[in-house]
C-alpha cells in the first residue's frame, strides 16, 4: 500500500511535479541528487558525516585547521567568503574564527548558497548569535544556476569555498561547467578553496554510501517521501532497496533505489512503472585523483595553486585561481 504521506498532499510543487517525470520517464529513471535535500534529508546528511563508515567529513575538518590559516594569509583584509552547498556553517567555522572577530584579516561577509531555505535561514540565527560582527546573505538557489552577489560585497576580495566533495556528484564537463560559472561570480583575483574525495580502493569507499546502520538508505529513500509529499507521488517506500555500487570504468560511486517488485507508481496522477530488480539512478559521487581534478578545473577557467591532502591520501583540498587568459 503507498506510504500515507503522499495521501495527504496539500499542495503540489509543479516544478518539482516536472523535475520528477522528466527523469522517471526515461529508459534508465533517474532523480537529481538536489532532491535530497529537503529538511528531513538534510538532518539524515549530516546523521551520515558523523557514521564511523563516512571518512568524508572527519578527514576534511582534520585538514580545514592546517590549511585554513594558510589560505586567509594569502587575502586582503575584509574579503567575503562565498560558500557553495552550505546548508551548515560547520566547515566554514574554520574559516570565519582565525583572527581575532575585528581584525584587520578576519573575514567580514558571508554568502551561503544552498537550496535548502529553512536550513540557511536556521544558520543565519546561529551566526548572528556567534559571529555578531559577521554579515550574512544567503542565498536560497541552485548553484548549477549563474549567482548574482548582493550588492553589500562588492568590491570586497572574494574567497569561494565548495567543501564535502560536493563537487564529485558532477560529473566532469559538470564540475567544469560549474567552476566555469563560480570563476564569473567570484571574478578575477578571487581564491577557490574545494574539498574533493581521492580515487581510492572500493573497500574503503562502498562503506562509506552503504553504512551497515542504514543511515544511508533512509537518506536516498527520503526522496520518495520527499515527492510524496509535494509532487502528489505514490511510491509505497518500502518496496524500494537502497543499492551503492562502484562503476569503475567512470571512477564513480553510484546510489541507487532498487524496486523489490513489478509495480506501477503515480507521480501527480501518470502512472510510472517499475519492473522487479529496476532502478531510479539518485546520485552519482565522482572519485577523482589530483591531476584530473587539476585538469576539470583547468577546464573550467582555473589552476590550481596549492594542494593538501593527509597523511592516508583519503580527501584533498585544493587551491584554485582563476586562469588570467581564461
Amino acid at each position: 500500500m503507498p506510504n500515507d504521506v503522499g495521501l495527504r498532499v496539500r499542495t503540489v510543487d509543479r516544478s518539482l511535479v516536472d523535475v520528477a517525470l522528466s527523469g522517471l520517464s526515461q529508459p534508465r529513471k533517474t532523480l537529481p541528487a538536489k532532491l535530497f535535500y529537503d529538511e528531513e534529508g538534510c538532518r539524515l546528511f549530516y546523521r551520515i558525516t558523523e557514521l564511523p563508515e563516512y571518512y568524508l567529513t572527519r578527514t576534511e575538518r582534520a585538514l580545514l585547521p592546517e590549511v585554513a590559516p594558510l589560505v586567509l594569509a594569502s587575502l586582503a583584509s575584509g574579503s567575503v567568503l562565498v560558500e557553495y552547498g552550505a546548508s551548515n556553517e560547520g566547515k566554514a567555522e574554520f574559516l570565519l574564527t582565525q583572527g581575532a572577530p575585528d581584525s584587520a584579516d578576519a573575514i567580514k561577509a558571508y554568502v551561503p548558497i544552498d537550496v535548502a531555505m529553512p536550513a540557511l535561514l536556521q544558520m543565519r540565527e546561529r551566526l548572528a548569535s556567534s559571529h555578531p560582527r559577521l554579515a550574512v546573505h544567503p542565498i536560497a538557489g541552485d548553484f548549477m544556476d549563474p549567482v548574482k552577489l548582493p550588492a553589500s560585497v562588492a568590491g570586497m576580495p572574494r574567497l569561494g569555498f565548495f567543501p564535502g566533495s560536493t563537487i564529485g556528484n558532477l560529473d566532469p564537463t559538470e564540475a567544469s561547467r560549474f567552476l566555469a560559472l563560480a570563476r564569473g561570480t567570484l571574478g578575477m583575483g578571487s581564491c577557490f578553496l574545494v574539498g574533493a574525495d581521492l580515487h581510492k580502493d572500493p573497500s574503503v569507499l562502498l562503506p562509506a554510501y552503504d553504512d551497515a546502520a542504514g543511515v544511508t538508505a533512509a537518506f536516498n529513500r527520503n526522496i520518495l517521501v520527499r515527492l510524496n509529499r509535494e509532487a502528489g507521488a505514490e511510491f509505497d517506500v518500502e518496496a524500494f532497496a537502497h543499492r551503492a555500487v562502484w562503476n569503475d570504468a567512470e571512477s564513480r560511486i553510484e546510489m541507487h533505489l532498487v524496486s523489490r517488485k513489478e509495480q506501477a507508481v503515480r507521480v501527480a496522477g501518470q502512472p510510472i512503472r517499475f519492473g522487479r530488480g529496476e532502478t531510479i539512478h539518485t546520485e552519482n559521487s565522482y572519485k577523482h585523483t589530483p591531476e584530473r581534478f587539476t585538469a576539470i578545473a583547468g577546464n573550467g577557467g582555473w589552476h590550481c595553486r596549492a594542494t593538501w591532502t593527509d597523511p592516508a591520501r583519503l580527501f584533498a583540498l585544493y587551491l584554485l585561481q582563476p586562469h588570467t587568459t581564461a
